[in-house]
């Protein structure tokens, strides 16, 4: 399975590929942060966001695409700007018709550090590890887009399994009715 991981954000959007499957060593593809200027109007900042993510898109083929959750913050600016480059990520990948999955920060953390309270240093760290780099990710929305990939592998392949699962039972159940 191929992940695209988005750590949504106005002035950097953090961007990271990986490979592998649940059990299986993973393997970093690319990363990359989309940068925009605060000067530029919003507008223009999301239109980069965009086409920066359908670049990657186009050139790493995912399977799947994982966003981080937006959630509050006490600074309204950040959560607004984080929200309109999380939809401008969900809007791409749906476009295509990709999956896409949103964990929280604690959900990332707690798969790659087995702490929902780690820090992003704990976090680079796990990730250079996890992907066998010689150095974290920088910055950090980097490492953080490689932690969203991570995740999903590790938790969205099992999701996928246990949704597909129910699924089927659902269906044999209807089956049985009639």
């Amino acid at each position: 399975m191929r992940v695209l991981g988005i750590d949504p954000g106005l002035t950097r959007c953090g961007m990271g590929v990986v490979d592998g499957s649940v059990g299986r060593p993973l393997t970093l593809v690319d990363v990359n942060v989309i940068r925009t200027s605060s000067d530029l109007p919003v507008a223009q900042r999301l239109v980069t966001i965009e086409k920066g993510i359908d670049a990657w898109l186009d050139e790493h083929r995912p399977d799947a695409v994982a966003v981080e959750r937006v959630f509050a913050r006490s600074d309204v600016s950040t959560i607004m700007g984080t929200a309109q480059a999380s939809g401008v990520a969900l809007v791409c990948a749906a476009r295509r018709g990709l999956p896409v999955a949103l964990h929280t920060p604690s959900e990332v953390k707690a798969a790659v550090t087995g702490s929902g309270r780690a820090d992003k240093a704990q976090v680079g760290a796990m990730v250079t590890r996890i992907l066998r780099l010689t150095a974290p990710p920088k910055p950090a929305d980097a490492a953080d887009a490689l932690a969203l990939a991570i995740t999903h592998i590790w938790r969205g392949g099992a999701q996928a399994r246990l949704e597909a699962a129910a699924a089927s039972a659902r269906t044999a159940a209807a089956r049985r009715v009639r």
